[in-house]
């Protein structure tokens, strides 16, 4: 038994190492292979030399099942639906002239990037260039914060 196992397991060792003589020529397209010759050259693909490439071809994931309520969930009446998405309006407004005021705050201190110096400031450099690149990051995150806000009010049109 010892011996037909040896055997075979020789012979799949001989097939494993056996190069794939009969592949084609693979080229590389960005993340893509192929091996049609005139579908590379169409695309500038470049052709991949030294060792086998193997492609799995991915499997589609399922498609999700459409988001349902449970069977006992309570139901919102549209006029109650309709009274929560004006107070959520109202919210996001009040939050965005808020976020607007901040930002307008930070671009005054700011003043397009050469903001008053104060007197430690004066001798020291390091302290200033300090100060504006935090204001700027600041601005930045305040922008952000109003770019956010207006996406989301958008969505409640």
């Amino acid at each position: 038994m010892k011996i037909f196992l040896f055997a075979l397991t020789a012979l799949a060792g001989t097939l494993v190492l056996q190069p794939a003589s009969a592949q084609d020529k693979i080229y590389r397209c960005g993340n893509e292979y192929t091996n049609n010759v005139s579908d590379a050259k169409a695309r500038g693909c470049k052709l991949v030399e030294g060792g086998n490439v193997t492609v799995l071809q991915a499997t589609k994931p399922a498609a999700a099942p459409a988001a349902t309520s449970p069977a006992n969930a309570p139901k919102v009446s549209d006029a109650d639906q309709k009274a929560r998405d004006s107070d959520r309006r109202a919210i996001l407004q009040d939050e965005l002239r808020k976020a607007e005021g901040k930002l307008a705050e930070l671009r005054k201190e700011y003043n397009g990037g050469a903001p008053q110096k104060s007197a430690l400031e004066l001798r020291n450099t390091q302290v200033y260039q300090d100060r504006v690149t935090e204001l700027k990051a600041n601005m930045d995150r305040a922008q952000a914060d109003v770019d956010g806000i207006r996406r989301e009010l958008d969505r409640t049109k």
